[in-house]
């Protein structure tokens, strides 16, 4: 029996142009991600994993080669609906957390749901479902600008499922954390993963993050080096 893979790219190919003078970031890559799946994307900076996770998360296009999501190449798609795909679908965790400080944990969370197809009456209940999932439900109604790092990491997380999304890409999610704040943030993506059966992307440039995946793709000058299974999985 054969699968469709729920993320697909052929050949993909980025260049930055500046002044007429084209710098190459990826460089015909291609593989496949299943649904359920938990891949790292590792590499050292500037090897172009960054610019990989943009493309595949809808948040830029790529210049060259195909890319797939759910067997339907991006180029059929407009703004818009790559826009409404991504919001409804895909959730984002970042590095720099990139939470609002004035507002509660509950607050920041409910944020994507302003611009979803979720009832505005279910807005709280979901909110709720999604802080409670990390372990912060005692920090509710806490601001977020008081919390800790992995704190706020955290709330990043619940703001990324508060729409119930496919996949999950997380950017250094744990870059900015002391040791036990970045393994509580890898152990909630792990079990998302094998307790919700949500695909997980993550890029790092940690080892010992990147081995909590089933699998990790290296990156080096925007080219696969190796696509592998994590070994003791």
């Amino acid at each position: 029996m054969s699968f469709t893979p729920l993320i697909e790219v052929k050949n993909l190919q980025k260049i930055y142009k500046d002044g007429g003078v084209g710098t190459a970031a990826l460089r015909g890559l291609s593989f496949g991600i299943e649904s359920g799946e938990f891949v790292s994307i590792m590499g050292p900076s500037g090897s172009g994993k960054s610019t990989l996770l943009h493309i595949i998360g809808f948040l830029d296009r790529q210049t060259g080669g195909d890319y797939l999501f759910e067997n339907r190449s991006i180029d059929g798609y407009s703004d818009e609906e790559l826009a409404r795909v991504r919001n409804k679908k895909m959730g984002f965790v970042f590095q720099t957390f990139n939470i609002l400080p004035r507002l509660t944990v509950l607050e920041n969370v409910k944020l994507p749901l302003l611009y979803s197809d979720t009832k505005e009456s279910l807005w709280d209940e979901k909110a709720k479902q999604a802080v409670e999932a990390v372990g912060l439900g005692h920090r509710m109604n806490h601001e977020s600008s008081k919390l800790s790092g992995g704190e706020k990491q955290r709330v990043a997380i619940a703001r990324a499922l508060v729409n119930d999304p496919q996949v999950i890409f997380a950017d250094e999610p744990t870059g900015n954390l002391d040791s036990k704040s970045g393994q509580t943030v890898t152990s909630i993506l792990q079990r998302l993963n094998s307790d919700e059966k949500r695909t997980i992307i993550l890029v790092t440039h940690e080892t010992a993050v990147a081995e909590h995946a089933e699998r990790i793709i290296r990156i080096v000058d925007g080219k696969i080096e190796s696509d592998q299974p994590v070994e003791n999985k």
